[in-house]
Parts: C-alpha cells; structure tokens; sequence
C-alpha cells in the first residue's frame, strides 16, 4: 500500500479520531454510530470515511436502509490497511472468553474487587501522599490513562469522578457483574496507593451513565 495517501488521510484531526473509533471497534459501525460516539454530525462524519476508504484504510458494506430513506454503511478497517497498533487482536477475544468463564464460575463480587484493587495498587505504585487536590489528580490521570476519559466535579469536599468512556463498555455491558467490579477495584486500589483519598461510593452502569466513583479524603 502506497503509504503517502494513508499519512494525509490520517493527518486531520477529526479523521483521525474517526478512524480510532472505527479500528477500536470489535465490529463494523455505522455512519450515525461513529458520529453519535464523536458527538458529531452524520454529515460531517461521511466525507472524512469516504476519504479514508479511498486511500485504503475503511472498507464499507452497504445494508438495508437507514434513516430518511439513506442506505446503512457499516464500517470497519481494511483487511490490508497498514497495522497502527489501534485495531482490535486475539487478546479482545481472550477478554471476553476470560470474562465469561468468570461469569459461569460464580466468583464472588468481592474477589473481583480484590483483584482489581490490586492491580490499581500496583499502577499506582511510586505514587507520594500529598494534600487532596493532588491525590484526586493523581487518580484522575491514572483513570484517564486507561482510556477513562475522567470528569471530575467538586461538591462539599466530595469529589465525584464520571467515566465519560468506558474502554471495556462492550464486556462490561456483556459482563457487568465481573467488569464493574473490576473496575471499582481499579479506581479504589489507585486511590488506595496515592494514600490521600478513598472511594466512598462507586456506581455501574447499572447505576448511571457514565458510571461514575464518589472520593473523599482518606
């Protein structure tokens, strides 16, 4: 593949996070999914996957129709598009396999957590005790690191974290009772490590969304 129209396709801004969209999904998306996710107009979006179909990144597939009367492409990476680092491997495969197993097994929500406290802890790890605002910082960025995308917002010394993304959305909608708890242990064994604050309430997607943690100081 003649790489020059790949790097000017993937040069814009928007069309780069459109094809992120695209290459992170574990299947094809259509026009209105990708917008929606981008908080974009369907309009706005079309020009910048054809663009990207025509220097060989996206391949289409044309359904029944969508909306007003439109025919409904759904889009996903080329088979031959060059390797990013970004598209989906085995390792999602094995994410829900191991997801399911876990599931089937029962384990206890409790076990889930612990597990995933003590992976935060170890993310963590090196963190300094500092005063409040810098300790939520600290958890802010390392949630944001995973792919999070945090908003915080301060009420009455209570800081409430929303995860305006879910990276694991797809399990955790398949998974709840194994990925939230996952990811409660995550943020609570991050926050655990910074020894400033603690998570005093953590709500799924069950709860809310996004879901979202309540940290106070510890």
């Amino acid at each position: 593949m003649d790489r020059l129209p790949v790097f000017k396709a993937l040069g814009d801004n928007t069309r780069y996070a459109i094809y992120l969209e695209v290459a992170r999904s574990e299947s094809a998306r259509t026009t209105s999914e990708i917008a929606e996710a981008l908080d974009l107009h369907p309009n706005t979006v079309r020009p910048h996957l054809e663009r990207m179909r025509d220097a060989g990144l996206l391949v289409v597939e044309t359904g029944a129709q969508g909306q007003v009367g439109r025919p409904q492409h759904r889009w996903s990476v080329a088979p031959d598009a060059p390797s990013l680092g970004l598209e989906p491997s085995a390792f999602r495969l094995l994410a829900r396999l191991v997801a399911g197993v876990a599931a089937r097994a029962d384990v206890p929500t409790e076990d889930i957590v612990a597990i995933g406290r003590e992976h935060g802890a170890v993310l963590a790890a090196g963190s300094r005790p500092g005063p409040f605002n810098v300790c939520v910082a600290a958890v802010e960025a390392r949630m944001a690191e995973l792919g999070f995308d945090p908003a915080v917002a301060e009420d009455g010394g209570v800081v409430t974290m929303a995860f305006t993304r879910c990276p694991f959305r797809e399990l955790a909608e398949a998974f709840p009772e194994v990925v939230c708890p996952l990811h409660r242990g995550l943020i609570e064994g991050v926050a655990g490590a910074t020894a400033g604050v603690r998570v005093r309430r953590f709500g799924t997607l069950a709860d809310r969304d996004p879901c979202q943690a309540d940290l106070v100081r510890a």
